[in-house]
């Protein structure tokens, strides 16, 4: 006789054994020293061995209780210590609010006040400026969120934008480089060509985090939607984060929308972190970083557009459970080969 189980938490393999089946849900695989995610539908088992999350203390939970976190707004220039004191700044505020995971805007590090500026000071992930970052977040004890860092390319002549998830241990935990490149015309603005000294990245990226299951993109990503697509249903995403540095003009009519739009579309939670305010005599960034729920409902805002500053709000895990129980997406849409159909 099977035992069938519908429960959400996830599973580790140990040495206590029983028959079951499982159904929709996902379990941890440790192997050669490392975890697996392993999504099922449905398995059938003579023996699974199980053991209680709680007691694995070097992986990061995937909470259940809410968890509060921080989404920085910030006015970057070409200042390296200017910024990080910056940044300082917003970790200990965020840290006094009772945030476990704190999240910044793109180029939060640095914005060039001339053409060759972000080449010339872009470095490796295990180079200085990225080493202060990390001494930070272990230092404070707490996880950041860092969008946008100008990470040295393949070529003297080009960069990443580089988005990294450090723990509170100062290790990083993944990392993932910016697909869409802003190459734009702004309408009534300049012209914007980040193809010129930025390589795309070619990955999409999921990591898990006391926060939840965190989905990585950087600023222009958001425009693609099929991109939070992907994070959701096939690495199931429970918090997008979209770190940023909107223009002023783009901002105005685009930027509450498009978060909304992919919060309300994927069920998840977003944190976008904005650049606000004049950076230099060249550029604007239109600010008004948000924390936005499942249901598209704006939970973290800033009072002030364009100050400096954070906003707080707490990550519902019930909420995310209830809305997409309620609206249930995940299993009404259809895959990728239905509108490949030659019917259509």
């Amino acid at each position: 006789m099977f035992h069938q189980l519908k429960i959400t938490e996830r599973f580790f393999l140990s040495n206590q054994t029983m028959p079951f089946c499982l159904i929709n849900y996902r379990f941890f695989v440790k192997l050669n020293n490392r975890t697996l995610l392993c999504p099922i539908r449905h398995a059938r088992f003579s023996s699974l061995t199980v053991q209680s999350r709680s007691t694995i203390s070097s992986e990061p939970s995937m909470a259940s209780n809410p968890v509060r976190v921080a989404a920085a707004q910030m006015t970057s220039i070409n200042d390296l210590a200017a910024n990080f004191a910056t940044c300082s700044r917003l970790v200990k505020e965020a840290v006094a609010e009772g945030a476990k995971f704190v999240c910044f805007p793109e180029s939060f590090s640095f914005i060039a006040d001339k053409d060759g500026e972000s080449v010339n000071i872009a470095e490796p992930l295990d180079g200085p400026i990225m080493q202060q970052y990390c001494s930070l977040a272990r230092e404070s004890g707490i996880w950041l969120s860092l969008g946008g860092f100008q990470e040295r390319g393949s070529d003297d002549a080009h960069l990443r934008n580089t988005h990294v998830i450090i723990d509170d241990s100062g290790s990083i935990r993944s990392s993932y480089s910016k697909i869409h490149l802003f190459d734009v015309d702004v309408p009534g603005g300049r012209v914007y060509k980040e193809s010129s000294f930025t390589e795309p990245g070619k990955d999409i990226v999921a990591v898990d985090s006391p926060a939840g299951r965190l989905g990585l993109s950087v600023c222009y990503d958001l425009r693609f939607p099929e991109l939070y697509q992907q994070l959701r249903f096939q690495h199931e995403a429970q918090i997008l984060l979209v770190p940023s540095a909107f223009t002023k003009i783009t901002g105005q009519a685009h930027w509450e929308i498009l978060l909304r739009a992919r919060a309300i579309e994927t069920q998840c939670y977003v944190i976008a972190a904005a650049q606000a305010g004049k950076h230099n005599d060249k550029r604007e960034s239109y600010g008004d970083t948000l924390i936005i729920d499942p249901w598209g409902t704006v939970v973290g805002r800033l009072p002030d557009r364009i100050s400096t500053g954070i906003a707080v709000a707490d990550i519902d895990f019930s909420l995310i459970d209830s809305v997409r129980a309620k609206i249930p997406i995940a299993k009404q849409r259809k895959p990728i080969e239905f509108w490949k159909s030659e019917s259509l």
